[in-house]
C-alpha cells in the first residue's frame, strides 16, 4: 500500500506542479503527517522533492524531474488518449484501468507534449454506442461479453446458446474462444467450433456457461489477419442487384452515401436529375431504398425492379383509401 501511496505521489506531482499536503492527504485519503513521512521517504530514496512554504506553497519536483516517454509525439499521445475514452474500453471493464494508466502517461510528459494531449483529451470523446438501444439489452449484452472475455483470457470452453438471424430457436454450441472483435461498436466472438472458425456476434448469444474443460490455442492464429479474411469473404457473398437509377440531384449526396447501395458509375446529370448504375444487395432492398425517397428517385432499369416498386405503392394507395 505504501509503494502504491509514494507512486501516486510522485505522479501528482509531475502531473501538477506543485501540490499541497492537504490535497494529498485529501486524494490519498491519509493524515497530512502520513504524507510528511512518505515526502521524508521519497528523499531519502533520492527522489528531489521540495516543500515551499507560504500561501501558495506546497510540495513540488525541479522542472526537469521527469521519467521522459522518448519516440511518442504529441499526436502519438494524443491518439491514445482518445482511444481511452472509447466505450469500448468501458465494455472491457477496463475503464478505471486505463484512466490510471493515463494519468501515469501524462505525468511523465515534458509541460508542452502534456498541455497539447490535454487540448485533444477536452476535445475529442469517442462514444460507439447508439442513441437508442432495447431496455435491458446493454446490462445482458455486457454480462456477455465479461463471460466470454473471461473464457478467452483463460482458454477455457465456452457453451453457448445462439440465435441465428431469421431463426426462432435457439442452437447449442460448445466451441472454443480465441478473440473477441469490436466493429462500430458491436462486438463479435470468433472461436473453434466443430473443428472450424466461426464468429458470434456476442448480443445474439442467449446463454453462456464456462466449462472447466481448456483448449489449445492454434500457435498460428493471427485475429487480426483472420478478421480480416472474413470480412472481405462476407463482402464477396454478398448478392448484388445491379440498377440503372435517376435521383433528384438535391438528394443525390444522401442516395450515394447510403449503406446498401454502391455506386458503379454516375452516368450523367440533366434537368435537375442524376443518372446512375448502381447496385442494391437485392430486389427488397432496391424497393425499400427507393420507396424512401418517394417521388425524388425513380428506377430505370430493370423492368422487374419498377413494376415491384409500383405494386408496392398501388398496394399502398388502396390501403390508404379503404382507412
Amino acid at each position: 500500500m505504501k509503494a502504491d501511496r509514494l507512486l501516486a505521489i510522485l505522479i501528482a506531482l509531475q502531473a501538477n506542479g506543485r501540490v499541497t499536503a492537504r490535497e494529498l492527504a485529501g486524494r490519498l485519503e491519509v493524515s497530512e503527517r502520513t504524507i510528511h513521512r512518505d515526502m521524508e521517504t521519497l528523499g531519502m530514496a533520492g527522489i528531489p522533492v521540495y516543500a515551499d512554504r507560504g500561501y501558495q506553497g506546497g510540495w513540488s519536483l525541479p522542472e526537469g524531474y521527469r521519467t521522459r516517454l522518448t519516440g511518442l509525439t504529441s499526436e502519438e499521445i494524443s491518439s491514445l488518449l482518445v482511444l481511452g475514452a472509447s466505450g469500448l474500453i468501458r465494455d472491457l471493464g477496463l475503464a478505471d484501468s486505463a484512466e490510471a494508466a493515463l494519468l501515469k502517461l501524462l505525468s511523465a510528459l515534458p509541460s508542452s507534449v502534456r498541455r497539447n494531449a490535454e487540448i485533444a483529451r477536452q476535445r475529442i470523446h469517442v462514444d460507439g454506442a447508439p442513441w437508442r438501444a432495447p431496455a435491458g439489452s446493454a446490462a445482458a449484452d455486457s454480462e456477455r461479453l465479461a463471460a466470454v472475455q473471461q473464457a478467452v483470457w483463460e482458454e477455457r470452453k465456452l457453451r453457448i446458446r445462439y440465435r441465428a438471424i431469421e431463426s426462432e430457436t435457439d442452437k447449442e454450441r460448445t466451441v472454443s474462444p480465441l478473440g473477441l472483435v469490436a466493429k462500430q461498436s458491436v462486438w463479435y466472438m470468433v472461436a473453434i467450433a466443430d473443428g472450424d472458425f466461426r464468429t458470434y456476434r456476442i448480443s445474439r448469444l442467449t446463454e453462456t456457461e464456462m466449462l472447466e474443460e481448456t483448449f489449445e490455442r492454434p500457435d498460428a492464429f493471427d485475429l487480426a489477419a483472420y478478421w480480416e479474411q472474413s470480412t472481405l469473404r462476407f463482402q464477396a457473398a454478398l448478392p448484388r442487384y445491379p440498377a440503372e437509377v435517376k435521383v433528384d440531384e438535391s438528394r443525390w449526396p444522401r442516395f450515394s452515401r447510403e449503406r446498401y447501395v454502391y455506386v458503379q458509375k454516375e452516368l450523367s446529370s440533366e434537368g435537375g436529375w442524376t443518372f446512375a448504375e448502381v447496385e442494391f444487395h437485392t430486389l427488397e432492398s432496391a424497393c425499400a431504398i427507393l420507396l424512401g425517397y418517394g417521388r425524388h428517385a425513380l428506377a430505370l432499369e430493370p423492368e422487374e425492379l419498377r413494376q415491384a416498386i409500383r405494386a408496392e405503392v398501388q398496394a399502398l394507395a388502396v390501403q390508404y383509401g379503404n382507412e
